[in-house]
């Protein structure tokens, strides 16, 4: 599905800029100023286009799948989840093996360099290549065949590692090695790396794990990797084996996790001539794997989790080998700086036991009692500081999913300090791994920066991000030092330099520190045996780049770049904000975990253009200025982001706290500066000017808008999609209604007994019947209700359409009418505007402390009750519930108030309908038709058609409750509120009459036009 492109000309507005010219902040007269880096370096092949269109040409006639060789997919593939970066040529995404062999045969006749690709959440630099790159996720992700007799599965590489377990588990089976990116990591980039994961300790490696691979080489032909000296090896590698069987038996030590270099003594005789294993964790610099058959093992039925408290991360390293003689499925370690910013999740859901440090033990069983027992054992026998076993399924996923997030969380130090990998994933020997922590630790104090260690603890492997300074020169001097430093503590306590990640171009050329030169001598030989055109991912492993080169961070921006939100969380600098995503992809899981959010578009569409990290890089590129050279006009960005729901859900589920709707209202505001915007802007962008316009001839509008030819003619003038229903005005406000409902009475503001009620535009105009409904509840909790002001706006429209001058000029003209009230809570009911209230509003105006107050005082309806009502009574209802928590909600202000309000009012079942896909403007918007249908064919049409009978359908957002009505086939899903108001039987007050005076009380006149 292509990205949508909105048109600018015939249906845009001819003039008009971002605001009218009295509400603008800043007058800007270079409108095509590009935010660049350092003076655009460019590669060799960028300096010959003439022979990368021959090159793009000869791709596309070689290969049935796609040759894109545009500045969009090369800036996707410029970077993996390191700290490194190289721009590729183009990128080939194969239907099937001979599409890769192919691709091979044309890039070898035009001597240009490949490098396979999975996900792209390699660590170390191996996944990003100057040549071409060879995408394995787009079609070769088939699983083409598994015997659960001989527990064996035969997969394409691109196929997702989750996809595989789900496949196998019918069976009782699973594939042992589980990194953390399971979610996204495919088989062939583990293949490639020789990943590990948490469960290492029971089942082993990748390399543990695989029988046989079809391997397609860069100089012709494809060869079958398996196990036996009568295997079918390359040309050479027989001599090269005998030749040298001394250095292979006594130059590699006896590591679990030893994944540094390539691992030759699997070829010994003795240990079966193994290719297959030799092949395990090269990195993508011998050949391509097609096809591999891997082994399962038996997963078990149950599982439990002993957790163990400790004084610190030493002493529970030390504590880690013990405990292996019990055979756990792993030993996890973490420390408390790792877990600061879940600390309050996890010791609420799962109990989190006292400690600085603490062992995540799990242990399985044929049942729950076995395993549980066999997690007590353990916890009797470790001896911790305080200890616990988790038994919980949910009280487990909370805490693997601190350890899961780890590799983004990680890139933040408490204060805010930005932490990279580099040397992510060193391992000693399992008894060493104590001392070994601890003189790192001292090592790290001598060079003055700071990390947080975690890891497989029961494997000597150890995860850390350090605060380098990766940005001067005298930074990336230190960088260098300590690297070269701790390859030598590393290899004093016996130790490998990757015990999980490879090497690629962070530690590469450290080698021979572990090695010696003489056997990575013989690391080039092989390479050179099994490629000998050098054509298959040079500098990496043999031959290496020097780690301190190809850094990503070299063609970014030195200064601050001039940008409209104050982005308080990276030092208001633009530059900062989006290096936030360091490329661990969570956000391309295919389907979430649980109520996970992010990111709706990627998991219709299946591009990578459209997940947060793919636009993260898109904005990267645009401020290097390399391979996107129009800055804030760039088309590329602007076609990405064209699909951004801006759902705020990466904000939350990305563990790195990436906030792409931000940066998407950001880019809008610079790209449409000073020129026509497309006509939903214009249209949907200034909704509540319109709305409150429109209101007086609510009746006429509804008919008109029923009508063909009249409805048709708005939505093409508004820029709406043809497909959708035009929403009905309400004849009568909410305001008005609550006015009447008030009559002649007099309310004091400052009565704690009042609660102010936000009339947002939703409510306002199209849903009142809510505002009614949270009325009554606010009256049957003993609460008047009185909105906090008159004509306010949060700017939520003008923000998602990147007006953000106009924005800022309502938001203040908001504050400047809400000031009486501030510091009160104030009850907001739809999320969206309680969101742009929470975040979007202090951000655009960070100098002002009333912005600030304003947001602090926003609550949902149920955090309202809870904090300022807390011994009302819900009515008892006793339903089950079905539909969504709202993904601003979700994102920005919590759902554990309306889960408690839920369990109290009986309403049973979880909100996990995954996204409506309207997302305010988007969904309208015209060419956003089938993204947004598919966002909710996804999950919350499919929960809502399968609930039973007497389901009360839940969605508090405007927009949920409108797409339900228009996909649904006219389900009507309810606010919390109405669900509530339904279930009081007799209110404190009932409706008041009709023919109550129209007057309102003084302080509550019916609200002028906004703007």
């Amino acid at each position: 599905m292509a990205a949508h492109q909105e048109p600018t000309g015939r249906d845009a507005r001819p003039t008009g800029n971002d605001a009218d010219p009295a509400d603008r902040e800043t007058k800007r007269t270079d409108h095509d100023a590009r935010p660049t880096g350092r003076g655009a370096k460019r590669t060799d092949h960028d300096a010959r286009p003439a022979e990368r269109d021959a090159l793009a040409r000869a791709l596309r006639s070689a290969v049935r799948g796609e040759a894109d060789f545009t500045p969009t997919a090369r800036a996707l593939t410029t970077m993996d989840a390191s700290n490194h970066r190289r721009v590729p040529l183009g990128v080939v995404t194969p239907r099937d093996a001979d599409d890769v062999a192919a691709a091979l045969a044309v890039c070898r006749e035009h001597r240009v360099p490949v490098v396979p690709r999975g996900g792209g959440t390699s660590i170390a630099g191996q996944a990003t290549g100057t040549g071409v790159v060879i995408d394995l996720t787009r079609h070769m992700r088939r699983i083409t065949a598994l015997d659960p007799g001989s527990r064996t599965a035969v997969v394409q590489p691109g196929v997702v590692l989750d996809e595989l377990r789900a496949a196998a588990a019918p069976y009782g089976l699973t594939f042992g090695p589980d990194p953390s990116t399971h979610g996204r990591c495919t088989l062939g980039g583990m293949i490639g790396n020789n990943a590990c994961g948490a469960h290492s300790v029971a089942w082993g490696t990748t390399a543990d794990n695989v029988d046989t691979l079809t391997v397609a080489r860069y100089g012709g032909g494809t060869l079958r990797a398996g196990r036996g000296r009568d295997a079918g090896l390359p040309d050479g590698l027989r001599a090269f084996i005998d030749t040298n069987l001394a250095l292979l038996r006594t130059g590699f030590p006896e590591l679990p996790r030893r994944i540094s270099g390539y691992a030759l003594d699997a070829l010994l005789p003795e240990r079966g001539t193994d290719l297959a294993r030799a092949f395990c964790g090269s990195e993508g610099t011998l050949g391509v794997v097609t096809e591999a058959t891997v082994r399962l093992v038996e997963a078990p039925a149950a599982r439990a989790l002993a957790v163990l408290g400790y004084a610190d991360e030493s002493a529970a390293a030390e504590a880690a080998p013990g405990l292996l003689p019990y055979g756990p499925l792993t030993v996890e370690g973490m420390a408390a700086d790792l877990v600061r910013g879940a600390a309050d999740l996890v010791r609420t859901s799962a109990g989190l036991p006292r400690g600085g440090a603490w062992l995540f033990v799990e242990t399985g069983g044929a049942g729950p009692a076995e395993a549980r027992a066999h997690a007590e054992r353990i916890l009797r026998s470790a001896d911790p500081l305080d200890g616990t076993v988790v038994t919980d399924p949910a009280g487990q996923r909370a805490l693997w999913r601190v350890r899961e997030d780890a590799a983004g969380t990680a890139t933040r130090m408490p204060d805010g300090t930005e932490a990279w990998p580099g040397w992510e994933d060193c391992a000693v020997p399992p008894a060493r791994l104590g001392p070994y922590l601890r003189a790192f630790r001292a090592l790290l104090a001598e060079h003055g920066l700071r990390g947080t260690p975690y890891g497989h603890f029961g494997e000597g492997c150890v995860h850390v991000r350090i605060d380098f300074d990766l940005l001067t020169p005298e930074g990336v001097a230190r960088y260098r030092r300590f690297s070269t430093d701790l390859a030598d503590l590393v290899v004093a306590h016996g130790g490998s330099l990757s015990g999980e990640h490879g090497d690629g171009m962070a530690r590469a050329e450290l080698l021979p520190r572990m090695y010696g030169d003489e056997l990575v001598d013989l690391f080039a030989r092989f390479k050179d045996i099994w490629d000998p055109d050098g054509g298959m991912n040079p500098g990496i492993l043999a031959r290496p780049a020097r780690l301190d080169e190809n850094l990503r961070f070299d063609v970014l921006p030195r200064r601050p770049v001039d940008v409209a939100f104050g982005y308080p969380h990276d030092g208001g600098d633009f530059t900062a904000a989006v290096r936030r995503c360091v490329g661990v992809a969570k956000c391309r899981t295919a389907v979430p975990a649980g109520t996970a959010v992010m990111c709706p578009s990627f998991r219709v569409t299946g591009e990578e253009a459209h997940s947060t990290r793919g636009r993260a890089r898109l904005l990267h590129e645009m401020l290097a200025g390399e391979v996107i050279t129009d800055g804030w006009r760039s088309t590329e960005v602007r076609d990405a982001l064209d699909l951004c729901l801006a759902c705020k859900g990466c904000r939350t589920d990305c563990p790195v706290g990436v906030d792409m709707a931000t940066y998407k209202a950001e880019f809008l505001h610079h790209h449409y500066r000073g020129r026509p915007r497309p006509a939903a802007h214009y249209a949907m962008g200034r909704l509540p000017r319109w709305l409150r316009l429109a209101a007086p001839f609510a009746g006429t509008l509804n008919a008109l808008a029923r009508v063909r030819p009249p409805a048709a003619l708005a939505k093409r003038l508004a820029g709406i999609a043809p497909e959708r229903d035009i929403p009905v005005l309400a004849r009568e406000t909410f305001s008005r209604w609550l006015r009447r409902r008030l009559g002649k009475r007099t309310v004091i503001l400052s009565d704690d007994r009042v609660a102010l009620l936000w009339p947002d535009t939703f409510t306002e105009h199209f849903a009142p019947e809510v505002g009614r409904a949270a009325v009554r509840v606010l009256e049957s909790a003993g609460r008047t209700a009185l909105t906090p002001g008159r004509g306010l706006c949060c700017g939520l429209t003008y923000v998602s359409t990147g007006q953000l001058d106009r924005a800022r000029t309502v938001m203040r003209r908001t504050l400047d009418r809400v000031a009486p009230v501030l510091g009160d809570p104030i009850v907001v009911l739809e999320p969206s505007c309680a969101a742009t209230l929470r975040t979007d509003l202090p951000e655009l105006l960070p100098g002002d402390p009333r912005a600030a107050e304003l947001a602090s005082s926003v609550r949902t309806l149920a955090q309202y009750l809870e904090e300022c009502a807390p011994h009302w009574r819900p009515p008892r209802l006793d339903r089950p519930v079905v539909g969504q928590t709202h993904c601003h909600q979700h994102a920005v202000l919590g759902d554990e108030a309306d889960r408690r309000l839920r369990e109290r009012a009986g309403l049973s079942g979880e909100l996990s309908g995954g996204c409506c896909g309207l997302a305010g403007n988007f969904g309208f918007e015209r060419g956003h038709w089938e993204v947004s249908v598919a966002c909710a064919e996804e999950q919350l049409l499919p929960s809502v058609r399968e609930a039973g009978p007497g389901a009360v359908i839940l969605a508090d957002g405007f927009s949920c409750r409108t797409q339900l009505a228009q996909l649904g086939g006219g389900v009507r899903a309810r606010h919390m509120a109405e669900v509530l108001a339904e279930g009081l039987r007799d209110g404190p007050r009932g409706e008041r009459p009709e023919d109550l005076p129209e007057d309102p009380p003084d302080g509550l006149s019916e609200s002028p036009p906004e703007g």
